[in-house]
């Protein structure tokens, strides 16, 4: 199997010289303290947890799986005392106000050490991940005293989260849940039903688990208009935060999964269980909207995880593998055979998999960045256009890096051939892990619904030209004859996407079908135009430090990368184009007994 190792240098060159992180720093009001040497030290030590000590886990993990025994989950061997590790670094508090323990460091700095946990092991990583939600919940929706007794350990990470959505008859059709929650007399409330795949329900890591949960009042309106949000915790606690009596909240089962064998996905019992209205009575999916939030980016950077990993792995294969002798003739005439690498078709596949690992890091660290600016900044028109990009690019990026990530682990497997089938070399694992990314916060088909019609269509079209307005400036701004190919091809590209949304919308006033019907299609050609965008100010800033004399391969490997992308990678809006003018018919004219 091959060893992970932290793509720092890809990184830093991302963050520090095409991004400006070190500017936006500089510039966020109250985090004046994240300079580009604290970044540096974060990322060393992040990346020597990740490498030495949760990365040898991600194969254990998928072997031993997590089991229950009376009503107890035990997580795979090192697991616990990976967390040990994690907690002591103080990585949990890294970007939580000091008020409640934590560093106060900028949340796009976290993405840091998500990024190379994640890449290290996906199923260790989903632990502490979804703490991050939680606090992000409580911090914005919970009372005084809820802050203060459930913050301050799930800061220094003594505590985890989990989110509490799903039932087995609905899954995003959250309107159907039904979970009760019924009034006490001391202002709590008892809550009753059953929620599956809850990822993290149960596990040994920590001494406590804060459910964040939806459930129903006994008076509530039907449908999503009559849904509140709880806190239910495993432990109950004091004031102070001491824990006490075990909770009516129980794992009732775990489920057999094709991949994430590590982490414990619960089918969880409240049976009766005590638990604390968070926010106002009736409104509690706008609350859990924060949480789900995060959990969207937080997938969005989990199938980015897995394309740097099938790179990793597929890449030192290709190189060392001896497999039959180049067209062109011998490239290794002392060995037996050549390398794979030399092999066209294996180049295709590598730099597949390069091209969207490294426009998806990009994505990732730019909306983070956004992100910090729609949370900390005090401008108010700053938050607002940060707000609308986020809305944007949110179901973009979930849904279109997790099903390149499932495109790229495929392709990774293929470079190994048949060694890719077997499990030893970690490659069908991650094929595997890989593959819940596209399901779960909200599948392909619910992001693509959300983007088109909720934000796009719903907005008139100003939403996409938030960020439709900033390509075409830095396509103004790149007036270099060399970036000319690349600036041309995205100002079409716009065009492009412009044209087809109005098509949509012309055709969605005859039919309301065509919405769902192009829906996918037109996600994925935002996707591939979004890449396309940093691509390009990848190329540019690689061309700068060349004419500036850094005349290293690591710049000439972006130019020609970012070449294969436009050349080979970006065309394929054109067929995603003829997809959606094709219409609704060819998928709706089928009556249901021909299925």
């Amino acid at each position: 199997m091959t060893d992970y190792k932290a793509p720092l240098r890809e990184i830093q060159f991302l963050r520090n010289e095409v991004l400006d992180f070190p500017a936006h720093y500089k510039n966020l009001p109250g985090f004046e303290e994240a300079t580009p040497d604290l970044e540096q030290a974060i990322l060393e030590e992040a990346a020597k947890l990740a490498e030495n000590v949760i990365a040898p886990l991600n194969r254990i993990g998928d072997i031993q799986g997590c089991t229950l025994k009376d009503k107890v989950v035990t997580t795979p061997d090192g697991f616990k005392e990976a967390y040990r590790q994690y907690v002591a670094g103080g990585w949990p508090s890294l970007s939580a106000p000091t008020q409640w323990g934590g560093q106060n460091l900028p949340a796009s700095m976290e993405t840091l050490v998500t990024e190379l946990f994640g890449q290290a092991n996906h199923a260790w990583t989903m632990y502490p991940g979804l703490a991050t939600g939680a606090k992000a919940t409580i911090l914005e929706h919970g009372s005084a005293q809820q802050q203060a007794t459930y913050l301050p350990k799930l800061v220094n990470g003594e505590w985890l989260a989990t989110m509490c959505l799903t039932e087995p008859h609905c899954g995003s059709d959250l309107g159907l849940l039904k979970t009760k929650a019924e009034p006490q007399s001391d202002g709590s409330y008892k809550l009753t039903g059953t929620k599956i795949f809850i990822s993290s329900g149960e596990h040994d890591l920590s001494e406590n688990i804060i459910h964040i949960v939806l459930a129903r009042l006994p008076d509530a309106p039907a449908g999503t208009k009559g849904i509140s949000l709880f806190i239910v915790p495993k432990f109950l606690t004091d004031e102070s935060g001491k824990i006490g009596n075990r909770n009516d909240v129980f794992c009732g089962s775990l489920e057999h999964k094709m991949g994430i064998h590590g982490n414990a996905t619960c089918v969880m019992n409240f049976d009766g269980a005590k638990g604390f209205l968070i926010g106002p009575e009736n409104r509690g999916l706008n609350c859990m909207f924060t949480f789900m939030n995060f959990a969207r980016i937080g997938v969005t950077l989990e199938g980015f995880c897995h394309i740097e990993r099938a790179y990793q792995g597929a890449v030192a294969y290709a190189k060392e593998r001896l497999q039959m002798r180049a067209l062109s003739g011998p490239k290794n005439p002392k060995g037996p055979a050549d390398p794979i690498i030399v092999h066209p078709d294996v180049r295709r596949m590598l730099l597949t998999i390069k091209a969207f690992a490294e426009a998806g890091r990009a994505f990732i660290h730019y909306e983070t960045q956004v992100a910090d600016l729609s949370r900390y900044s005090n401008d108010e028109q700053q938050r607002n256009h940060a707000d609308a990009l986020l809305g944007l690019l949110t179901p973009i990026g979930k849904a279109f890096t997790t099903e390149v990530a499932i495109e790229s682990a495929s392709l990774g497997m293929q470079v190994f051939g048949g060694h890719g089938y077997i499990a030893e070399w970690g490659m069908e694992q991650n094929l595997r892990d890989a593959r819940i990314t596209s399901i779960y916060e909200g599948t392909t088909g619910i992001q693509a619904l959300d983007l088109i019609g909720r934000k796009v269509l719903k907005s008139g079209g100003e939403l996409l030209k938030v960020f439709t307005r900033d390509v075409l400036a830095f396509c103004d701004e790149s007036s270099e004859a060399e970036m000319k190919p690349y600036t041309d091809a995205l100002r079409k590209r716009v065009q492009q996407w412009e044209t087809v949304t109005g098509f949509i919308g012309g055709k969605a006033m005859e039919n309301v079908e065509e919405v769902g019907a192009a829906s996918v299609d037109y996600l994925m050609l935002s996707g591939y135009i979004c890449y396309a965008y940093f691509w390009a100010k990848m190329i540019r800033t690689a061309q700068q430090k060349i004419k500036a004399g850094h005349n290293d391969a690591f710049y000439h490997s972006k130019v020609n990368t970012g070449k294969f992308y436009f050349q080979r990678i970006l065309p394929r809006c054109d067929l995603h184009q003829a997809c959606i003018e094709s219409g609704a018919a060819n998928l709706m004219d089928l009556s249901e007994d021909q299925f």
